[in-house]
C-alpha cells in the first residue's frame, strides 16, 4: 500500500480528491493551511485512492498518513 504523508503540521482545509479517483503523480490532492497560508500536498506518486485517513478541518503533523492508495 503506498501512503501519501502530510510534508509539515497544519489543519487540513480542503481535500481535492475521492475514494476510486485515479491520481497521477505531482497532481494536488490536499491542501493544508498553516499560519494562514493554502500549502498544497502533491502525490509523489500516481495510483488508485483507496483510504483517505483525515478529514476536512483536522489537525496533522508532518509525516501522518493523510490518504493510501494501491
Amino acid at each position: 500500500m503506498k501512503e501519501i504523508k502530510a510534508n509539515m503540521a497544519g489543519n487540513i482545509w480542503k481535500i481535492l480528491i475521492n475514494v476510486g479517483d485515479e491520481i497521477e503523480a505531482e497532481q494536488e490532492v490536499v491542501i493544508l493551511e498553516s499560519m494562514k497560508m493554502e500549502i498544497p500536498i502533491e502525490a509523489e506518486i500516481s495510483g488508485k485512492v483507496v483510504e483517505i485517513k483525515k478529514n476536512e478541518g483536522e489537525f496533522v503533523n508532518e509525516g501522518d498518513v493523510i490518504l493510501t492508495l494501491e
